[in-house]
This record gives structure tokens, C-alpha cells and sequence, in this order.
């Protein structure tokens, strides 16, 4: 015989089974009948995998909190969970009570530390070393070091060479 498997919700025997393919990602989600007649999956308006996700929205009655309104497009909480979706940029800072909680549930972190292309990086900071390496060959020509300045001056040149091979790859 086959495990049971539980509701995501209420922990009871699930036998609603859904998945959702979101950017090629899978979601699964397992609720027991009276769980997803209280979310609306078989609402005709449809389902939003948001009302799991927000379901800590609900406070201790039971009830969806309304408190919270954003002031630019009168927003609430309950719309929020209703549709996934907020009504305009000022919902986030409305909200931000509900999003920390939310994001840290969905992702691993809630600041977004970007990506940079490995060469890019390598491309900047040859860059600044090439413009410290003027600013110090303008100072060594004038202070009449020379033969510091051409030591300097073909450094440049050299890390001018190696940045142009570099970007023929």
C-alpha cells in the first residue's frame, strides 16, 4: 500500500494533488479536500499558489487582515492573497511586514546580491589600474623620474596589449 501523503495546510490525508511549472520550476502542492475548498481550487475563478504561500497572512481568528492598506491603490492584505499579485510600487513598502516573511519562505535570502560576468570584473579592474598607472606616469614625468616613467610606460603598454587579446576571445 502506498504512504499517505498530507495536507500542506493542516497536516490531514491530502487527495488534492496539484503542480504548477512556474519558469520551468515545479511547485507541488498536497491538500486534504476541506482545505482546498477553504483556498478556492475548485473556485471557477481559479487558484493562486499565493494563497499557500501567504496563508500565515490569516491571523489568529481565522480572518484575512485587513489592516494593512496601501495608500496610493487602497490594496489590502486580502487582495494580496486573493490574486498574488500587489496593485501598483507602493504596495511593497505597505507591505513590507508580509514580503520579508514571504521572501524568505520562497527564496534563500531576501537581498539580492546580483551576478557579474567574471570578465566584466577583470575588464574593471584592469581599468583602474591602467588610470592609476597614468595618473602615476604623469607624476613621474613631471617630476623628471624618467626612467620610472618608462618603466610605467610600458607597463601600460603592456596591460594595454593583454586587455586588447583579451577581447578579441
Amino acid at each position: 500500500m502506498s504512504k499517505e501523503i498530507e495536507c500542506d495546510v493542516c497536516k490531514k490525508n491530502a487527495t488534492v494533488h496539484l503542480t504548477q511549472i512556474i519558469n520551468g520550476k515545479v511547485h507541488k502542492v498536497d491538500l486534504c479536500e476541506e482545505c482546498a475548498q477553504n483556498l478556492g481550487v475548485t473556485d471557477p475563478n481559479g487558484f493562486s499558489v499565493a494563497d499557500l504561500l501567504t496563508k500565515d497572512l490569516v491571523d489568529a481568528e481565522g480572518k484575512a487582515g485587513e489592516a494593512v492598506v496601501c495608500e496610493h491603490c487602497g490594496c489590502t492584505k486580502a487582495q494580496f492573497k486573493k490574486t498574488g499579485r500587489f496593485g501598483c510600487s507602493h504596495c511593497y513598502e505597505a507591505f513590507s511586514d508580509v514580503l520579508g516573511p514571504l521572501l524568505k519562505k520562497m527564496h534563500t535570502g531576501t537581498d539580492h546580491i546580483g551576478k557579474v560576468p567574471v570578465l566584466s570584473i577583470k575588464r574593471q579592474e584592469r581599468m583602474e589600474i591602467l588610470s592609476k598607472l597614468e595618473l602615476d606616469l604623469h607624476d613621474a614625468v613631471k617630476s623628471e623620474n624618467y626612467e620610472e616613467a618608462a618603466k610605467i610606460r610600458d607597463h601600460i603598454a603592456d596591460l594595454s596589449r593583454e586587455a586588447t587579446d583579451s577581447d578579441d576571445i
